[in-house]
């Protein structure tokens, strides 16, 4: 089979879109794993009744609890954030890759 030069870029592209959407998997489950520790963090800081501790550069420093609410609320609204465009992004890619694939498999079925 002979394939033009468009139908090689087109597959190229199409790989390329594919690698980008893994990339952009494994960037949202690493926020997601980041999100779930935040959301812990905060419902252990709810339960508890004495001083929290947090660790800066491997020291642990007693901190004031409503500033560390603060600070993790703050976290985690970062996290959805970002969790929010990389899906927006993802949507978008598997668009694109989706209608390139219909492309390139019309041409190959011809």
């Amino acid at each position: 089979m002979n394939i033009s030069k468009e139908q090689e870029k087109n597959i190229a592209d199409l790989q390329l879109l594919e690698q980008n959407i893994q990339s952009l998997l494994q960037q949202k489950q690493k926020f997601t794993q980041e999100l779930i520790e935040v959301e812990n963090a905060l419902t252990e800081l709810k339960k508890t009744k004495t001083s929290p501790y947090k660790i800066i550069n491997g020291i642990m420093f007693e901190a004031q609890s409503e500033d560390l609410k603060k600070e993790l609320t703050s976290k985690k609204e970062v996290i959805d954030i970002r969790i929010k465009n990389i899906e927006s992004q993802e949507e978008k890619l598997r668009t694109k890759a989706n209608s390139l694939q219909k492309e390139v498999l019309k041409y190959l079925k011809e």
